[in-house]
């Protein structure tokens, strides 16, 4: 019976550790996630002020009747 205990008792330490383990994987992975979704809007940004909007473009058109 004793053998039993310590061999669970070894379980739940493992378990516990690895719980710990994957809680720093997944703060670090959202702390990533949270930085590429910044970088992806500054990216955004970027681009539409180096490129005119499609509206802005077709406004200026004449159509091919006029």
């Amino acid at each position: 019976m004793q053998n039993r205990i310590v061999e669970l008792e070894t379980q739940v330490a493992f378990q516990e550790n690895t719980i710990e383990q994957l809680s720093k994987v997944i703060s670090k992975q959202q702390r990533q996630l949270d930085r590429l979704q910044q970088e992806i809007i500054l990216i955004k940004k970027r681009i539409e002020e180096q490129q005119p909007s499609v509206t802005a473009v077709t406004t200026e058109e004449h159509p091919p009747h006029y």
